[in-house]
This record gives structure tokens, C-alpha cells and sequence, in this order.
């Protein structure tokens, strides 16, 4: 066996192996080099797709079928690949094994041009296809090898394989968006349009024409021709409705008959349009507690819970938090041209410790402020600490802060108010940190608990709890946008 692998060694660019769940056993050093692994002791027990992103090895362990001749997308140029099930005696397959051809043979290359060609063509159709109609984000820009994560892509790449409706349920920053466009890029509406739509973005009186369109001269002041909806833009492709839950009760059932029926109908029309659209939806809240309270449809929920997948909190997988930092700082740097970001082991300590109630998002803007606090490209554990300082609800603030003020505390020769302010803090942070919700120290102060959110604001104190089983509170940031 040694000397097969050694001719194929030099034969070929580069060899593979999985095992039955298609997690490498063992790969050429030279093939690890080109995925960026200097060390192929480094890719072994990992998922195929992790190392290369576009393998196929999965598929042919999965079906026990053989992909004799392929091409692989690789770093640098195109690969010929082949690629064949392992079998034990009793024809079980137990994994694959993949080799990587030159492309220079002279035999292929007539095939290695067409696909260039090919390659080229399909680029130019993207950049000519609006930005925010296509996939910007696949698998891979999901960053993780926890358990959590590995199992979280398994699953949305099963789901990504089908035309059913898809159920996205996380708190907010946990990449849910970033994970509906990597299943459309997974799957076989690819090619066709992604489109997004957010419940909470849209004043509801918008929101039936933002979704279905509106037939020319529909009500006053319309114009006077069709405009189209989110729905018929998405045709062939996938619609993506985000914070689902905060849909109108009178849109819900139009929304149903797209699932059930597969039609629907602009604003103002008669006319029945076909519905072509692969729904997937997204929500921070609990869908089933609002089904109960009947804020929302219990058969619309049922129609879009067929394949729901739950996006784990960052405090869930903090094993992933160095590759996730090494991610979003690679990122800053390739905007801002320079020295690369570089995170020390005790900024890293630092970010483990924290809870992350805004996860992702918020380990953005940290990082991003860290960055802006520091006059080296190199984070410490103070430049982390000071930006989660001035984090809402950072936890590493609180710490550093004093213990809260006695009404003997308050400095003298202070005004009435200066006096009053720094007291009521000093009662705030004392309830909260005796308290196991924000709900309970609202209740424990006297005060409502969107008073007491307020003054929390408003003395930056940061501490932000679930209200009512969901992220309240959340510190402030923008799409869920970047590698995840």
C-alpha cells in the first residue's frame, strides 16, 4: 500500500482519505499545502468540506458510487479529480479516497479549457446579477469545528438539498441570515434569485406590497404600473423572511396560501401568480409561545417548522470563539491595508469569559473597538478589556467598577442631582447584581422594567438579560453581515 501511495504521490497533485462520516484519516502533505495547511497532521479528523471547500468526498461515501472524473475549484487553478468508495468484505462502505491529477495532462486539457471558459461565462452572469439577489455567504464562511457548529451544518446541508421551508431559530447575532444564504448556495436554486425581507424592517401598512407587489393604480397615489413583490422578484429562487414572528396576523394567512397553494396574488389584482419560491424563515423568537398567546397562526407555524434548525448562542460553542476572532480580525485587516490583527492568548482568556448575550454581532463591534482603542495592530488583554467596557452589557466592566454607593459615599460639596444620580446607580447595580434578571431588579427597585432599561441606558450600566425567554436589549450593530 505504501508503494501504491508513493506513485500515486508522483503522479498526481495530491491524495485524500475519509473515513464513513468523510472526516479525513489521511492526506498528502502537498494537497494539504495548497488548502493552507502546513502540517496534514493538522487536517486530520476534520469534516473534508472544512479542508476543501468544494469536495465532494461526502457524496461518495454517502451513495457508495464512484466520481471517476471531476474538477475541483481549488486555490491557484483547477484540479481533474477522482474519487472512489472504500469497502470492507461484506461491501459496506467505510470511506473514500480521492486523488487530485495534474492538469497539466495533455489528454485533459481540452477539458481543463472548457471549464475555465465555462468558469469565466458563469463569473461575469454573477457580477452582472444585482449584488443583493445572489447567495454572499456559503458554508464555509461559517466558522466553527465544535460539535455544536459540525452538527449545525450537517443538518443545514441536508435541508439545503430540499425544496421544503426551512425554520431558523437563535437569538439575534448568532448568523441565522448568514446561514439562509448558505443554503441557498447549497442548494439547487443556486443559480436563481436570493432575496431577503424583514418583518421588522417594513411598517406593517408596507408590508403586503413589500411582500406580494401591487397591481397599477391599486389605490390612490399608486403608480401606474405593476410593481413587483419580494415574492415574484424571488421566483425560481429563495425568499427569505426574517423575524418571522412579527409578521401581521393579516399577512400570516396570505403567506400560508404561498406555502400551501403555492400561489398568490399582488395587492389590487385578480390575477393568480404561480409561486416558485423556496421559503426560509428566521426568528429570535419563540414561536410556539406566541402560537399559544395567538399572536401567531398555529398552521403557518406547523407549515414552516417542517425543517427547523436551532443556530446555537456563541456561549454554546466558545470553542470556536479563536477561530471566529482570527476570522473577523483577517477580515478589519483587508479593509484597513497594514499590519495584520494579532489576538494574545490572554485577550482570548479575556473574550472566553465573557457570555456574549449579543453574540456574534457584538464580538464584532468588541473586536472592531479594540482595535480603534489600540495603537498596535497586537490585542492585549487591557485593549479587549477596555473595549468590552464600553460594550453594553459587558460583564468585565462591571467587575472593574466600583461597589455600589451608600448615601454615606456620595462626595460632598456635589449638587442635589449630581448626588441623587450617583445613589440611584449605585441602588441599580446593587439590584442587579443581586438579582438573576433584569425583571427581578425591576421588581426588587419598585420600577417597571422598561423604566429601569432606560436608566440603565442612560448610566451605561451594562447588564442585559433574556426578557421572556428572548434577548432583550441588544447592543446595537447592523445585519448580520461577515464570516460567522
Amino acid at each position: 500500500m505504501q508503494a501504491v501511495f508513493r506513485a500515486f504521490e508522483r503522479a498526481s497533485e495530491g491524495t485524500i482519505i475519509v473515513d464513513r462520516d468523510a472526516r479525513i484519516v489521511w492526506i498528502s502533505e502537498r494537497y494539504a499545502r495548497r488548502f493552507g495547511i502546513g502540517d496534514p497532521r493538522d487536517a486530520l479528523g476534520r469534516a473534508c468540506e472544512e479542508v476543501i471547500p468544494n469536495s465532494r468526498m461526502r457524496e461518495v461515501v454517502s451513495t457508495g458510487q464512484p466520481i471517476l472524473l471531476d474538477i475541483l475549484d481549488a486555490p491557484h487553478k483547477p484540479l481533474v479529480v477522482i474519487r472512489l468508495p472504500l469497502k470492507n468484505e461484506a461491501g459496506e462502505v467505510v470511506g473514500a479516497v480521492g486523488f487530485a491529477l495534474f492538469d497539466e495532462l495533455g489528454s485533459l486539457s481540452p477539458l481543463v479549457s472548457r471549464f475555465l471558459a465555462m468558469q469565466q461565462e458563469l463569473t461575469a452572469a454573477r457580477k452582472a446579477r444585482p449584488p443583493q439577489r445572489q447567495a454572499k455567504y456559503n458554508f464555509s464562511n461559517f466558522v466553527g469545528v465544535s460539535p455544536a457548529t459540525l452538527e449545525l451544518k450537517r443538518t443545514a446541508r441536508r435541508a439545503a438539498a430540499t425544496h421544503s421551508p426551512v425554520l431558523l431559530l437563535g437569538e439575534t447575532g448568532t448568523g441565522k441570515e448568514l446561514l439562509a444564504h448558505a443554503i441557498h448556495g447549497a442548494s439547487p436554486r443556486a443559480h436563481k434569485p436570493f432575496v431577503s425581507l424583514s418583518m421588522a424592517a417594513i411598517p406593517e401598512n408596507l408590508l403586503e406590497a413589500e411582500l406580494f407587489g401591487v397591481a397599477a393604480g391599486a389605490y390612490t397615489g399608486a403608480d401606474r404600473r405593476d410593481r413587483q413583490g419580494k415574492l415574484h422578484i424571488a421566483q425560481g429562487g429563495t425568499l427569505f423572511l426574517d423575524e418571522i414572528g412579527d409578521m401581521p396576523q393579516a399577512l400570516q394567512a396570505k403567506l400560508l396560501r404561498v406555502l400551501q397553494e403555492k400561489e398568490f396574488e399582488a395587492l389590487g389584482s385578480n390575477d393568480v401568480v404561480r409561486a416558485d419560491v423556496r421559503i426560509i424563515a428566521a426568528t429570535s423568537r419563540k414561536l410556539s409561545e406566541l402560537v399559544k398567546s395567538g399572536s401567531f397562526r398555529a398552521d403557518l407555524y406547523y407549515r414552516l417548522d417542517v425543517l427547523s434548525i436551532s443556530v446555537p448562542p456563541l456561549r454554546d460553542r466558545i470553542e470556536d470563539l479563536e477561530l471566529i476572532c482570527e476570522t473577523v480580525l483577517e477580515g478589519f485587516a483587508e479593509a484597513r491595508p497594514g499590519e495584520p490583527y494579532e489576538l494574545r492568548p490572554e485577550a482570548l482568556a479575556v473574550l472566553s469569559r465573557y457570555h456574549w448575550p449579543g453574540n456574534i454581532r457584538e464580538l464584532r463591534n468588541v473586536l472592531e473597538r479594540a482595535i480603534l482603542l489600540s495603537d498596535t495592530p497586537v490585542l492585549t488583554a487591557a485593549s479587549v478589556q477596555a473595549a468590552l467596557a464600553a460594550s453594553t452589557g459587558s460583564v468585565a466592566a462591571r467587575a472593574r467598577q466600583p461597589e455600589p454607593l451608600s448615601p454615606a459615599d456620595v462626595p460632598t460639596g456635589e449638587g442635589h442631582a449630581v448626588a441623587m444620580s450617583h445613589y440611584e446607580r449605585g441602588l441599580i447595580e446593587r439590584a442587579l447584581a443581586e438579582s438573576p434578571s433584569v425583571a427581578a431588579a425591576a421588581k426588587r427597585l419598585g420600577i417597571g422594567r422598561a423604566t429601569l432599561y432606560r436608566k440603565m441606558a442612560a448610566y451605561r450600566i451594562g447588564r442585559w438579560e433574556p426578557v421572556n425567554g428572548q434577548a432583550g436589549g441588544e447592543p446595537p450593530g447592523g445585519a448580520e453581515d461577515g464570516p460567522i
